[in-house]
């Protein structure tokens, strides 16, 4: 799912759209011993209002936050298609609009078995309609439905306890210790939609995964219950470039040049803003942002060999590869600039540390070279 069909599920997911129907909404407390202490499975439209709207809240989280880093596309391997598979069960509880009890359980049951969850935790899974409007060649809507969008949404939210402790008691006009306490569900920090919405229509060969914490997502929810091959996080994807630009640049790298690449690549994202499909980087494209920061071509002829063995295949998500601040730490120092002013920290290093050899300065987490201070 590109970005733009991302927003117009976004867009269509409330109440207050002709388009979309909540139709089933399945709820269950899970405790810490992974037993689900209770579940309801009800019509939304049955539900209270204000209940109703917390539910919604949750469920349209799921869609939140960035492509490649919040929200990731997963396709289903060969082996998730065999009898008994992750995408088969998938399929079956989807075509069951959440209204077999004994699908409905199995599917909660996956979710507990498989999931690992460091606290107690609610779910909650609805079945939606989306009737999708065909779109005329000038990419405006008609008046014309061209099919439905049936999709499950699946919602992992923490419970925590909260105590109060001392609170105003307006009876007895007094300052007292509250005895009770409270479960607070929290905002989702895991789901997944089924199936994609790929190309404006139903795409049941993969899924949608979110998570809160783009640099820790719960990897348990994509190979064990998704049945899917975990990609790099955010993070990973940086480490990974770091590594790349090492050990094909070796000695040249220096704080220019770092800089330089940043420069390059936040410029290959700002162009692409607006297109729909999330901007990559791979080796071609790498090769060329190299050169232009200033790398030579000695260096360059090692990258095709380290980026194989690093990638096997696979391909940056620009987004994740930008750095929105400068980091210089060394010598017992650390200092953090924006890029407005990345220009000065040259001067402002060599005032630091007083040309001093032989010491390693690293810019954003990578050994550099300067004047009097030797590779880190």
């Amino acid at each position: 799912m590109n970005k733009k069909e991302i927003n117009e599920i976004k867009r269509t997911f409330s109440d207050d759209c002709g388009l979309f129907t909540v139709n089933h909404v399945v709820t269950a407390f899970v405790d810490a011993e992974k037993n689900i202490k209770c579940k309801t499975n009800q019509l939304y439209n049955t539900i209270p209002q204000d209940e109703a709207e917390l539910i919604m809240i949750n469920l349209k989280k799921v869609l939140s936050g960035s492509i490649g880093k919040n929200l990731l596309e997963y396709s289903f391997p060969k082996d998730a298609y065999l009898e008994g598979g992750a995408q088969p069960f998938m399929y079956e509880t989807l075509q069951s609009k959440l209204l077999d009890e004994e699908k409905v359980d199995n599917f909660l049951n996956a979710i507990v078995g498989k999931v690992e969850y460091v606290s107690t935790y609610t779910i909650f899974m609805a079945h939606c309609t989306y009737s999708v409007l065909k779109k005329n060649k000038m990419d405006e809507f008609e008046d014309e439905a061209d099919t439905d969008y049936n999709f499950i949404v699946t919602a992992l939210c923490p419970v925590n306890l909260r105590i109060d402790g001392l609170v105003y008691d307006e009876q007895d006009n007094s300052i007292a210790k509250k005895e009770s306490c409270d479960r607070i569900v929290e905002l989702p920090s895991d789901g997944f939609l089924f199936p994609l919405f790929n190309d404006r229509a139903p795409d049941i060969n993969g899924v949608l995964y979110y998570t809160k914490n783009a640099k820790k997502p719960n990897t348990s929810v994509v190979e064990e219950l998704l049945g899917c091959e975990f990609s790099m996080t955010c993070q990973n994807e940086k480490e990974t470039f770091k590594d790349i630009l090492t050990s094909v640049v070796g000695d040249e790298l220096d704080y220019d040049l770092i800089t330089a690449v940043n420069d390059k690549i936040s410029t290959f994202v700002d162009q692409n803003a607006h297109e729909t499909e999330t901007p990559t980087i791979d080796e071609h494209k790498l090769s060329s942002i190299l050169w232009e920061a200033g790398v030579s071509q000695d260096k360059l002829e090692k990258l095709h060999g380290v980026y194989e063995n690093a990638m096997h295949g696979k391909v940056f998500r620009a987004v994740n590869l930008v750095e929105d601040k400068v980091t210089i730490s060394g010598m017992g120092f650390k200092m953090t600039v924006d890029n407005y002013h990345k220009g000065d920290v040259s001067t402002a290093i060599g005032k630091v540390i007083f040309g001093v050899a032989d010491t390693a300065v690293d810019v954003n987490g990578i050994g550099i070279k300067m004047d009097g201070v030797a590779n880190g």
